[in-house]
């Protein structure tokens, strides 16, 4: 990571706890100094539309952003909690600049060689947190609508794996796919039938 003058301050945020298929996506993102954008707050606020329109302004206000995944199998095997940890310290390892400070949005982050502190509703009130939001959530969505296309039984484009009561339709009606979260309840109960 290189060193920028002045202090730099990352906000992380994860998509992607609750769904019953695909990975865990982080953002990590450093704006540029002074860099204001409109009509940013958390992703869970916004619609696609609007998601979509922030992207792009937001990747052109930002010094640096890092992307981080975890896979459904990862998530089988360490658990979502540790997996989202995990997609924030690989998000953040992906920064080209060093931040002097890492605020997470949520109540625990990773251990890494940063300033880091957990500030739950951090996507609400931290602008880097809100914009890593919707990055992380563009980025998901996206990974999602392609396997759509390989899964099409499913309809991953239209619940992004979710747990929707069409989602849950499908997966009885077809079992759980290979990007499905074994682990999770109602996957777990669409295998025993």
């Amino acid at each position: 990571m290189k060193r920028k003058k002045g202090k730099l301050l990352a906000g992380v945020d994860e998509v992607g706890r609750g769904p019953l298929a695909g990975p865990v996506v982080a953002c990590a993102l450093i704006l540029k100094p002074k860099a204001r954008i409109r009509g940013v707050k958390d992703s869970k606020k916004l619609s696609a539309r609007e998601r979509a329109r922030l992207y792009p302004i937001i990747k052109k206000n930002a010094l640096a952003i890092g992307i981080g995944k975890v896979s459904e199998k990862l998530i089988d095997r360490l658990n979502i909690r540790e997996a989202t940890l995990l997609a924030m310290k690989r998000a953040l390892s992906k920064l080209k600049i060093r931040p002097d400070l890492v605020i997470v949005d949520g109540d625990s982050c990773p251990k890494m060689d940063l300033p880091i502190f957990p500030f739950p509703k951090a996507d609400e009130n931290v602008l880097p947190c809100a914009c890593a939001s919707i990055i992380a959530k563009v980025e998901r969505d996206r990974i999602m609508e392609r396997y759509d296309k390989v899964y099409p039984e499913y309809q991953f484009a239209r619940h992004k794996g979710y747990p929707t009561k069409k989602h849950k339709e499908m997966l009885k009606r077809y079992g759980p796919s290979p990007i499905h979260r074994l682990t999770f309840a109602p996957v777990r109960e669409a295998m025993r039938r």
